[in-house]
């Protein structure tokens, strides 16, 4: 089957308001299956996890089924698959406990190109440690993250390198097959923020080579939460902060207090919808899933290259970020009008785009921006062609 975006659209009922919504790198819709099967989850009997009961058994079920919907989302082991209030939590408590393994000397590496979630968490940790924080750059005329940027960085003192999978901004996407290879080459860990990227294209954590590797569910048509997922051995090995009587089992040990069953059954559902995107009758869902995201890829690159072409052609427009391999995003601000002014604007025409750094402080800076950034447009699965028009025809008419 090809795929087909009407009847995709048809399962979101914010579709009905008649915006166009760009601002999917920001929070994506979310399709009725998933409202239906929060609302069910929260419904159930359910207690605190345990084997007796059956409220306890419903609740052991969702979480076990989170994890397994998790592991074939991204290829990963279920058994390392840690739920998170939101990726910034989870970097927060990951650099908190990977900093206890680091001593005066040792160095990690961040970069320009990412979300402050994966940078000031580990500036933050490293100042604790006194660790040595080394800073790898994008090119900015590009928005490239080259592998040698890092790799030039690396040394036998490196003990973490934390890298975006896609700029949330730019839409970069580095090279993140090659930097895993310089990372471990030196036996230095690394951390992979794939929110941006996840989205987008069929994710494989352990062909890419990430030792760690998260996700957040609002960016997938989900709800506002978070997954790490690695390997369990990397995670019995770690200390982290916990209370007494808390397990010391992994993953469990990583999440703090009650789980919320009902987001947890809301993920799973999010990633059964994902494997259905383009239906087909193949064996597994992990199958399922890589062959509709490799469907919603091309849908997306086609309908980019539309867009794209369209806001560079308008006079005055000026795009940021052209690295050869991004996802759908563009990032670009019109001469002799604001940002902010832009999305008021087509805010007016029912189109959301906003403006803003969007938490890439360091993008936005080092691009000439300062704080204030451009305006981003991203495309989601529900997107249509309409779409895009109506989104250049509202910039057309702040141009000259």
């Amino acid at each position: 089957m090809t795929y087909d975006v009407n009847k995709i659209r048809s399962d979101f009922p914010a579709l009905d308001s008649g915006l166009a919504f760009f601002d999917g790198p920001g929070g994506s819709q979310v399709p009725t299956q998933v409202g239906q099967e929060i609302s069910r989850a929260i419904t159930l009997p359910v207690s605190n996890r345990n084997s007796i009961t059956l409220s306890e058994k419903n609740a052991d079920q969702i979480v076990s089924d989170f994890r397994e919907a998790v592991a074939d989302l991204i290829n990963a082991d279920p058994s390392g698959v840690v739920y998170g209030r939101s990726w910034t939590q989870l970097t927060y408590d990951f650099s908190r406990t990977l900093a206890k393994t680091w001593k005066p000397g040792d160095e990690i590496i961040v970069t320009t190109l990412d979300h402050d979630s994966n940078i000031r968490p580990w500036v933050q940790a490293a100042e604790s440690a006194g660790v040595v924080v080394r800073w790898a750059q994008f090119e900015v005329d590009s928005g490239e993250l080259l592998t040698s940027s890092i790799s030039t960085l690396l040394s036998d003192r490196t003990r973490l390198v934390a890298v975006t999978g896609a700029g949330n901004t730019l839409g970069t996407r580095p090279n993140i097959k090659e930097i895993a290879a310089a990372v471990h080459q030196v036996g230095a860990l690394l951390y992979v923020d794939g929110v941006h990227l996840t989205p987008h294209t069929p994710i494989d954590m352990q062909d890419l080579g990430a030792d760690f590797f998260g996700l957040s569910f609002y960016k997938l048509l989900g709800p506002h939460c978070a997954a790490l997922a690695a390997d369990p051995k990397l995670l019995a090995s770690l200390d982290n902060d916990k209370l007494l009587p808390s397990t010391t089992m992994v993953p469990e040990r990583f999440e703090y207090g009650t789980l919320p069953y009902e987001l947890m059954a809301g993920c799973t559902a999010t990633i059964n919808y994902l494997s259905n995107l383009v239906p087909t009758e193949l064996p597994t869902r992990r199958a399922k899933v890589l062959h509709s995201m490799q469907q919603l890829e091309k849908y997306e690159e086609h309908l980019f290259k539309i867009m794209e072409e369209g806001i560079q052609a308008l006079p005055d427009v000026k795009t940021y970020g052209h690295a050869p391999l991004r996802t759908p995003t563009i990032y670009f601000n019109i001469e002799g009008v604001s940002a902010a002014d832009v999305y008021r604007h087509l805010s007016t025409l029912k189109v959301n785009a906003p403006a803003g750094n969007f938490y890439a402080l360091e993008v936005s800076r080092a691009l000439g921006l300062g704080d204030t950034g451009a305006v981003r447009a991203g495309l989601a699965p529900y997107s249509t062609i309409d779409d895009v028009t109506r989104l250049v025809d509202g910039l057309r008419k702040l141009t000259k």
